[in-house]
């Protein structure tokens, strides 16, 4: 195709942290002490993949995020040094994604032997901003990943470049690559499929095909080549989410402000609250139940579809939610479940005020949900009255 491309391997160092011993190994063992095992075929690989014409090689690091002993640390320490003359011609790129780096990691990260560049996760690690910018190492490439890949929002353009602008004098103009802030396989592939969408909440939204154009778009403006469209539609369609009447509500926020530190907090100790709760349910000392839900049965679903396209009445569709909750609770008597669950057949009979809630072809975007409690709680009772359905509602 005539792409250059960049090989991604999962690190060395974070293959074996990642990794689980089999069954029957000494609790003792330790994943790390098969490093000097698996680094030869980490040579063999890099091998195959500089004689197939390679310039660049990632390696994926993810566990440089987690709270990590010194131990561990220099595990990567070791590793990289030992790859060191195998990398010989080679670019490498480090990744890291979903958290801060500690500094005791950043230092390790950036000290490592052959290393060329730091790929970043500048969304969800704000404070290893701080670490670039007290001490990046000169001559390397930084990835920053300014770019959420994480999620199907649009970006924040104007941020991003001001964040961009001001770490440009740290690692310097040709130093400097714009990124995501991980891999794009989370999110769904491109917007343009979704026909259904209304302009506005388009607007607001970024599959993996808008993310590149925004790390483009972004990089051009870095460059002094700035599309002031893009950036000005951009910003409206930033203003538009933060003040849309579909995701904001002025009584929650209302209510939001006027919580104070003791509502937080239960008025009574658990103690008491396990005491009056054992007085009301009388409960084992390890009572049975289940997750919740039951399986959604092919008959469910039958009857979820005639409902849907108009065949059946509410009322027959109730009547037939009713029927199931007493077929799952009639089947946990018979179980001598503890507490019970009504199985949750219809999730959309819930009393949710869902001030917006769109289904795209391939992606679920549920903007903003407020929960008041479950009506199924009245179903489930007048569906079985002989039994005691225990449901907790959201905001008990």
């Amino acid at each position: 195709l005539g792409v250059d491309t960049i090989p991604v391997l999962i690190g060395p160092v974070s293959y074996l942290l990642l990794s689980k011993p089999a069954k029957g190994v000494e609790k003792t063992f330790s994943l790390l002490s098969l490093l000097p095992k698996i680094l030869p075929i980490y040579k063999e690989v890099i091998a195959e993949l500089k004689a197939a014409g390679a310039l660049w090689i990632q390696f994926d690091e993810p566990t440089l995020v987690l709270d990590l002993d010194s131990h561990q640390l220099q595990a990567f320490t070791a590793a990289y040094a030992e790859l060191e003359t195998t990398l010989s011609g080679l670019n490498v790129l480090i990744e890291t994604y979903f958290a801060d780096l500690t500094a005791e990691a950043y230092k390790t990260l950036t000290e490592l032997k052959g290393v060329t560049a730091y790929g970043l996760d500048l969304v969800r690690g704000t404070q290893t901003i701080d670490l670039i910018k007290s001490n990046f190492p000169k001559g390397k490439y930084l990835f920053a990943g300014v770019v959420d890949g994480r999620n199907i929002w649009a970006n924040d353009l104007a941020s991003s470049l001001s964040t961009l602008q001001a770490l440009e004098a740290v690692v310097g103009k040709d130093k400097l690559v714009v990124s995501t802030s991980c891999s794009l396989l989370h999110t769904a592939v491109d917007l343009v499929n979704e026909t259904k969408l209304d302009d506005e909440i388009k607007s607001w939204l970024a599959f993996a095909a808008q993310k590149v154009v925004e790390v483009n778009a972004i990089a051009k403006a870095l460059a002094g080549q700035k599309d002031e469209a893009f950036f000005t539609a951009n910003a409206s369609a930033q203003a538009s989410r933060k003040s849309s009447p579909r995701v904001t509500n002025e009584a929650v926020q209302k209510a939001a402000a006027a919580l104070k530190g003791s509502d937080h907090r239960r008025a009574t100790n658990v103690t008491a609250r396990l005491d009056s709760q054992q007085k009301k349910l009388n409960l084992p000392v390890l009572p049975t139940t289940t997750i919740g839900s039951f399986p959604q049965t092919l008959e469910l679903r039958r009857v979820r579809r005639e409902y849907k396209a108009n065949k059946i009445s509410e009322d027959d569709y109730v009547k037939a939610i009713k029927e199931e909750i007493k077929k799952v609770v009639d089947l946990q008597e018979e179980l001598d479940i503890d507490v019970l669950v009504h199985g949750e057949p219809e999730l959309k009979l819930c009393r949710e005020m869902i001030w917006l809630s769109t289904l795209v072809s391939n992606y679920l975007v549920l903007l903003s949900l407020l929960t008041d409690g479950c009506n199924l709680m009245g179903l489930a009772a007048s569906s079985h009255q002989s039994s005691t359905v225990m449901l907790a509602a959201p905001n008990q």
